[in-house]
Parts: C-alpha cells; sequence; structure tokens
C-alpha cells in the first residue's frame, strides 16, 4: 500500500500552502487582479457590536468600501509613472566601464585566484575591466530596446572627480562617443553618478547618462510584476529624487530662485519639495508594512500545516528558477537568461526521497557594486528567507568571477540578519558543471550538478533531506495500526508516510513515518494505546 493517493492530496495541501506564500505577490498575476486593501481586510479587526448589527453592518461595509477606493486610489498616485524612468523607445548605449587602476575604489579580483602569482600580476588590470564591463553588457541586453553600440575601457585613477577620467582621457572619450552612430545614451559602469557629475557630462556628450543604479533600478521597473515589487523600486528611488532636488535648488539659487518663498506659504522651493519627497517616503513604507503584516499572517498559516521552506539564492542569472523547476517538476515555470528575470519571491511545492512535501521559495537575485539603499529597498521580499527552515545557495561555476559571486551573495545574507543555525547549514551548489568536462568541487559539502540536464539532483535532494529533518526536529519512526481503524489516514493527512508493511494475518501494518513533534504529540493523544518503534 503507498502513497498513491494520499501523497497527491498531500502535494496539492502543499501547492495551496504555496500559492498563500506568494499570491500577494507573485506568480506574474496582473497587477490589478487584486487591491491592496481587500488583501489588508484580511487583518483589520472586527468593529466591536458588528455581528448582527443589521443597518449598522451596512453602513460599516459602505465605509470599508470607500477606505478601500481611497487606498486603492493613494496607491495608484505612489505607483504612477517614474520621473526617473529612461523612458520608452530605443536607446543605442555606449557602455563605459572606467577601469580602476589601485586604491579603495578597485574591485577585488577572483579569477585570477586559479592561476598563478605572475599571471594575476599581469592580467589582473585587463581581465577585471573585460568582465566588469561583460556584466555591463548584460544589463543593458537585459532590457528590451536597448543595444549596445560600443564597449569602452578607459583607465582612471579616481572615479569620483567631477569628470571620473583625467582631462587627456575624458578628451579621448568625448571624441569616441560623437562619433558613435545613432548614440542615444552613455551607460557609465560605476555604482552611482552624483547628479552634478551626470549633468556635466550630458552637456559634455550630448547624451543621456545612467549609471548602474538607474539602469538595474529600470531594469527592476521593467520586471515588476506585483503592487510590493513596485512600491520597493518607488522607495528606492527617493534618493536619487533627493539628489536631483539639491542639484536643482543649486542650480535655481544661481539664478536666484531657490531661496525664495513660494507664493506666500512661508517654504523655500527646496523646503516644498523635501517635505513632499518625505510625505511619500512615509506612504510608501507604511504600505509596504500593510503588505509586511499580511505576510506574516500568511506565515503563520504555513506554519500550522508544518511544510518545509526551503530558500533558493544565488547570484542573478546563476540558474535558480531552473534549478527549481527541476526539483519540482513544475512545468509552469518558465526561466530566462536574462539579469534580474525574478523579481518578486515565488513559492513552488514539491517533494523530497522520503516523500516529505517541501516549499521551494526562489528568490530576486544579487548583483555587486549595489548601493544598500537599493538592497534596502527590498528588505520586506528578503526577510522572507529568514523564516526558511534551510538555504540553498546555487552558484555558477562556469562564471570566471563565481568565487567573487559567492562572497556577494554571503555579504547580503549576513547583513540581512539571518539566524545563525541559518547560515551555517547552507547547502553550496555548483551548477552547470555540464559545461566543464570532468568538474569536481574544491569546497568542502558542495554540490555538483546541472539543473538543466538532471545531473546531480538526487544526491542533492538527500542532502536537502538530511539538513530538512535536523532543522525542523522532525522524527523518523514506525508504528503500528490496526488496519480497521483511523490512524492510517491520520498518518497521510499530518505525517509523510514513508512504506507500510502490511500483515494481513491480524489486519494490522508497521507504518514508517517522518512526523514533526506537535504532530507526534497530538497522535499519542488521539491514539493512545498504538505501539511506536523508534529506529
Amino acid at each position: 500500500m503507498g502513497p498513491g493517493r494520499f501523497s497527491q492530496s498531500l502535494l496539492l495541501r502543499c501547492r495551496r500552502a504555496a500559492a498563500a506564500l506568494g499570491a500577494a505577490r507573485c506568480r506574474c498575476a496582473p497587477v490589478r487582479a487584486r487591491p491592496l486593501s481587500a488583501a489588508v481586510r484580511l487583518w483589520v479587526p472586527q468593529r466591536p457590536g458588528a455581528a448582527g448589527a443589521g443597518g449598522d453592518e451596512e453602513d460599516d461595509d459602505d465605509d470599508d468600501a470607500e477606505e478601500e477606493d481611497e487606498d486603492e486610489a493613494e496607491l495608484e498616485e505612489l505607483l504612477g509613472p517614474s520621473p526617473l524612468g529612461a523612458g520608452p523607445g530605443t536607446q543605442r548605449v555606449a557602455v563605459v566601464h572606467p577601469a580602476v587602476k589601485w586604491g579603495p575604489k578597485k574591485s577585488p579580483l577572483t579569477t585570477g585566484e586559479r592561476g598563478s602569482w605572475l599571471s594575476l600580476k599581469i592580467c589582473c588590470l585587463l581581465d577585471q575591466a573585460e568582465l566588469q564591463i561583460a556584466e555591463a553588457v548584460a544589463l543593458v541586453d537585459t532590457l528590451q530596446n536597448w543595444t549596445v553600440l560600443d564597449k569602452i575601457i578607459i583607465p582612471t585613477k579616481n572615479p569620483d572627480k567631477k569628470f571620473v577620467f583625467g582631462k587627456g582621457n575624458f578628451q579621448v572619450l568625448t571624441e569616441k562617443i560623437k562619433k558613435l552612430p545613432h548614440v542615444t545614451a552613455v551607460f557609465l559602469n560605476v555604482e552611482r553618478v552624483s547628479s552634478v557629475t551626470k549633468k556635466e557630462l550630458e552637456d559634455a556628450w550630448g547624451v543621456k547618462v545612467f549609471d548602474r543604479y538607474t539602469v538595474v533600478l529600470h531594469i527592476f521597473r521593467c520586471n515588476a510584476r506585483t503592487k510590493e515589487a513596485r512600491l520597493q523600486i518607488a522607495l528606492a528611488e527617493i534618493p536619487l529624487l533627493r539628489s536631483n532636488l539639491r542639484t536643482e535648488v543649486s542650480q535655481l539659487d544661481q539664478q536666484r530662485g531657490g531661496s525664495r518663498y513660494i507664493m506666500g506659504s512661508g517654504e523655500t522651493f527646496m523646503e516644498t519639495q523635501s517635505r513632499i519627497l518625505k510625505e511619500k517616503e512615509l506612504k510608501i513604507r507604511n504600505a509596504l508594512e500593510k503588505l509586511r503584516r499580511k505576510r506574516s499572517l500568511l506565515r503563520t498559516q504555513r506554519r500550522k500545516r508544518e511544510f518545509p521552506i526551503i530558500s533558493v539564492m544565488g547570484y542573478t542569472n546563476c540558474g535558480k528558477t531552473t534549478l527549481i523547476k527541476a526539483l519540482t517538476g513544475e512545468a509552469g515555470l518558465q526561466p530566462r537568461d536574462q539579469l534580474f528575470a525574478t523579481l518578486d519571491i515565488t513559492a513552488h511545492a514539491g517533494y523530497l526521497p522520503s516523500h516529505m512535501a517541501v516549499i521551494y521559495v526562489d528568490t530576486i537575485g544579487f548583483l555587486t557594486d549595489l548601493p544598500h539603499s537599493l538592497v534596502e529597498s527590498f528588505s520586506a521580499t528578503l526577510e522572507e528567507v529568514a523564516y526558511s527552515d534551510l538555504i540553498v545557495h546555487v552558484r555558477d561555476i562556469t562564471h570566471p568571477e563565481t568565487i567573487l559571486q559567492k562572497a556577494t551573495v554571503l555579504s547580503v545574507l549576513k547583513n540581512l540578519n539571518l539566524p545563525s543555525h541559518l547560515l551555517d547549514s547552507i547547502v553550496e551548489v555548483h551548477n552547470k558543471v555540464d559545461l566543464i568536462e570532468r568538474y569536481k568541487p574544491t569546497e568542502e559539502g558542495a554540490l555538483a550538478i546541472s539543473a538543466l540536464h538532471g545531473h546531480g539532483l538526487e544526491e542533492l535532494k538527500e542532502e536537502i533531506e538530511k539538513k530538512i529533518l535536523t532543522a525542523t526536529g522532525k522524527k523518523i519512526l514506525a508504528v503500528n495500526i490496526n488496519l480497521e481503524g483511523p490512524q492510517l489516514s491520520w498518518l497521510y493527512k499530518e505525517a509523510t508516510v514513508q512504506e507500510v508493511e502490511v500483515m494481513p494475518e491480524d489486519g494490522t501494518a508497521r507504518v514508517k513515518v517522518i512526523i514533526s513533534n506537535s504532530a507526534f504529540g497530538r497522535y499519542k493523544n488521539l491514539f493512545p494505546n498504538s505501539k511506536i518503534f523508534l529506529p
């Protein structure tokens, strides 16, 4: 007597829990599918005396509906067109990378760790610059209707200076850009460009200038499918809007307009705009807090079902979604070969070798050289990781900067203030090994897999199961049951049944199960005469 229809029922329950985890903000659902205020009503306390109040109840419903309409209108205002957006249409981009020769602004190099020290010394500057500009090109290629016209690497000693480059290199760069046919924008591959520097460069080159922050933000904006993602993007834009405001006021001051009071209001232009930005930021944070509280409610419901949660994390485009599709067999998952294809958290149900049902959580990918404020804006999404039972860290082992990418992911995880047991039990997965002949991991405990071709997945599932049993405190035990009683159906519903050994001569069976402490306690209370055997 195998799992059969009971396992199908268990998987269905698990998938419902997964849907509950992500329904409010994922699955690429249309943004208008569910008003925020309707979701928030799940946890709004009922007014005293509402039950059986007749006409008063109708009045309350009318008030709730009006409140919902007001919330929805305010939310749509917050999520309106961004003043920082690159705008619709085609962009023909020149990608410019300032190759820092030395000093604290020079990015760490990890690729050369696999080569000789002499090779590292000779090739480090060129190799590092090529790898960094390749990632910048990949960012541009992610955006629809954006085309890279040219890749330009220019050395610099100090990228923080006004024109980023020295006088001679800046002049050479300007000539190259102006010779490019129909160029519409320059992507300067640095973390942030000050608004003053941005204006000076745009005046010199005659085209728009973007930095990594604005390009990544634009990618986020294009990939956002839920209100929560759009709210987090709007929050990430606030620092840029403040920076632009200071530049605008500075220019107005030069024209003797920035410090004047506005129509007798008692506020200067700077004070008025700063107040508006502060109010907008507060409204966004309040809206995100409502969603966070709803997520907390869903998390509580999920915990009651006791399905283990596995967060799958990694550098962007490392193959997380492909791996989850391979582990769950979920045909609806469509991985995309682009950066930040996953922006919202999504949840997917699957089985481990013991038939234990689990939920895999797909998370946003990471990237080097992203400002803290951008990562912080998505903390509401990433906080879900803290409530996982296990983290699976996926690495694209074919990428030349895989060691640096690993350091980036671990740095972000440590900054999330995760419980120590989560950080200590991470399962490291080396993906895409089908592209490297006879690959063997050098890191202790790392597992080599190919999510695309299924290589190493059984070993990975076994490792996940071992870690999950330790993390959740579930027990493996055997119980003797009467086949005519309700014990077997109860165990299929409340535990993971691994095998059933039927003894037809006396109408009993020995059932091997994986069961949580709380379910085990309930079983003993319901069936006190049942014989229990620990392996």
